[in-house]
């Protein structure tokens, strides 16, 4: 008998044993963006206040809880805590420098 979800355990082994970071295609990592984009407050790569959707818009923590109730103003999708990348990583794969800022966006999204 063959444990449940053992098919797709060995998918996800070879995929991680054949692809490596430096190998993974131009955009293939989070850009890091700079800002929230409620209130435009910075939120550098080591953050712990940044909040992404699966299309990476950000926010901070505080519009996310106060303003935006866990949503997506966007697209609607669940914030969550956005990974910060290794320091030792950010000098070859650099955070994004461009901001996005949408106040009329966040107005009353979670009313």
């Amino acid at each position: 008998m063959v444990a449940p979800h053992s098919e797709s355990r060995s998918t996800l082994a070879t995929i991680s044993r054949t692809v490596r970071p430096a190998e993974l295609p131009v955009g293939a990592m989070l850009e890091l963006r700079p800002n929230c984009e409620c209130c435009d407050r910075d939120l550098p790569p080591e953050s712990t206040e940044a909040m992404i959707c699966s299309f990476e818009c950000t926010f901070c923590r505080s519009c996310v809880e106060s303003k935006l109730k866990g949503r997506c103003p966007n697209c609607g999708g669940e914030l969550v805590s956005r990974p910060r990348r290794p320091a030792e990583k950010l000098a070859k794969n650099p955070a994004s420098t461009q901001r996005i800022f949408k106040p009329q966006g966040c107005a009353g999204a979670a009313e």
